[in-house]
């Protein structure tokens, strides 16, 4: 199969022909038909994520694509079945999988992560009967292939360890594709979303999945400044809940600074190395601050449902599709460009 394969951290990625996966006793091989761009995929080929401890290195974990061979102990899958994938795939079996906290699974896999990826023509998932969802009819791959990491992500870290609540007010720190997904869906549920993001293009996207204010910031600025600018927009008390969709030190402070007293900060962004947090306004304002890991595959139902509704529409967060040749160059820049991009790899 023909995949994009880096042989060093932060080194020259390049697409050539490899081995096909060969499907786990209780996995499967899926052939990908779309799969997306994400900052974390930087983060791994940047040597950031603990789990790629093997070099040469596949990368992609948002896919979604067709059952190509099912392992001897998968029951409920078979070769042709439509499928999509979250990108934590848990065991089933452990503690938290038992208590349906499958985000959380101790023995996790992630393509991408701790095997190769998706950013290929065919991708090995583990625990198929566990982590596998069925695509609904009519989606299209690259609409699938975005909901298994940025748009569940935001499904799960708005609506659920967010909690917000219409009339509420819901601050959404970094434009990108897990940042966008949650402007639409703090939307839908009928919160006042104020985005943050650096490029006007990013927030002209946002302002049309149903931002009602957006801040645009100006490079080198304090997070004090920022998080003044985020209160201001709503109304001098800040947020009530405030989201991290980038992962960095000053959208971390700026998201805790932007809040109002009993506010809820949920970090969504991944955090390479250690970072200091504003504890004290924590502590005095009885802040509360929460981590938020994807979503599990039963979980997928509520949103599935809103999307075939049309409440939310996922389809218009792709906003830019290349082929699996284009890829290596497109990995090596997080966030040049708003919004989604997915690759097809017979594209």
């Amino acid at each position: 199969m023909r995949a994009v394969v880096y042989e060093e951290f932060g080194g020259r990625a390049e697409v050539r022909e490899v081995a096909d996966p060969v499907a786990p006793p209780d996995g499967v091989v899926i052939r990908v038909e779309a799969t997306g761009m994400c900052r974390s995929d930087w983060h791994g080929w940047m040597g950031h994520d603990a789990d790629i401890t093997v070099l040469p290195h596949v990368p992609g974990h948002e896919l979604a694509g067709v059952v190509h061979a099912a392992g001897p102990g998968v029951s409920g899958w078979r070769p042709g079945d439509r499928v999509m994938v979250p990108f934590i795939c848990a065991c089933g079996s452990c503690r938290e999988c038992a208590a349906g906290d499958q985000q959380v699974c101790e023995r996790q896999t992630q393509p991408g992560f701790t095997h190769w990826g998706s950013f290929a023509e065919l991708v090995a998932i583990d625990h198929a009967d566990v982590n596998l969802v069925r695509l609904p009819d009519g989606m299209a791959f690259a609409t699938a292939a975005s909901l298994g990491c940025r748009f569940a992500t935001a499904f799960r870290a708005v609506v659920e360890q967010g909690r917000v609540r219409a009339g509420r007010w819901l601050a959404v720190h970094g434009c990108g594709g897990v940042g966008l997904s949650a402007v639409m869906i703090g939307a839908a549920v009928g919160a006042r979303v104020v985005a943050v993001d650096l490029s006007p293009a990013a927030l002209d996207l946002a302002e049309r999945f149903g931002a009602a204010e957006c801040v645009l910031l100006g490079e080198g600025g304090s997070p004090e400044e920022a998080a003044a600018r985020v209160r201001a927009a709503t109304g001098g008390a800040g947020a009530d809940v405030s989201l991290d969709a980038l992962g960095a030190a000053a959208t971390c402070a700026t998201s805790i600074g932007g809040l109002r007293r009993r506010g809820r900060h949920v970090q969504v962004g991944l955090l390479p190395g250690e970072t200091s947090l504003p504890m004290g306004r924590v502590i005095a304002h009885e802040l509360e601050i929460v981590g938020s890991h994807g979503m599990a595959a039963h979980a997928y139902p509520p949103m599935l449902e809103l999307i075939a509704a049309g409440v939310l529409r996922p389809d218009l967060l792709v906003t830019r599709t290349i082929g699996l040749d284009d890829a290596p160059d497109a990995l090596t820049r997080p966030g040049a460009s708003a919004g989604v991009t997915m690759i097809i790899p017979g594209g």
